[in-house]
């Protein structure tokens, strides 16, 4: 299947999409810093620059796009376009997210994954994000992962 739009526009489209302050994780860090919660962006000196750093609690926190980190979602659909390039950037993505996970854990990080499918989409509900994520900081539990 050919490309809809010609390769400038693509270009052009495709150099907008960010990997830091998006749309998801600009709303989950509102309402963390709402509720009292202070934290540090994105430390390169941790595996995979976690989105939020919350040293107090031992914890950090990534908000994964449903599409670049390969989530089994209603909001995860494989390109038709170029498929070989998408299938290994894709699953690339996924493996070094499955690294950060396992060095994070080894150097005794608590890690919390908030897809981007429970921030929008048919299954969106903040609060109840929210909600899990501010039990759990307190606590002790190694991991938790909250999709829409």
């Amino acid at each position: 299947m050919t490309d809809v739009v010609d390769p400038d526009t693509r270009s052009r489209m495709m150099s907008g999409i960010r990997g830091k302050n998006t749309k998801p994780e600009l709303v989950l860090r509102k309402e963390l810093h709402k509720s009292g919660y202070r934290f540090r962006l994105h430390d390169k000196n941790l595996p995979g620059k976690p989105d939020i750093v919350l040293r107090k609690y031992n914890a950090v926190i990534f908000i994964n796009g449903c599409f670049w980190h390969r989530h089994e979602c209603h909001l995860f659909k494989w390109p038709k376009t170029r498929p070989e390039f998408w299938r290994e950037k894709i699953n690339k993505n996924h493996e070094n997210d499955k690294q950060a996970l396992k060095n994070l854990a080894t150097q005794g990080w608590r890690v919390c994954v908030v897809w981007e499918c429970a921030l929008k989409g048919k299954s969106k509900d903040l609060p109840s994000v929210i909600n899990k994520i501010t039990k759990w900081l307190p606590g002790k539990t190694k991991f938790l992962e909250i999709a829409g």
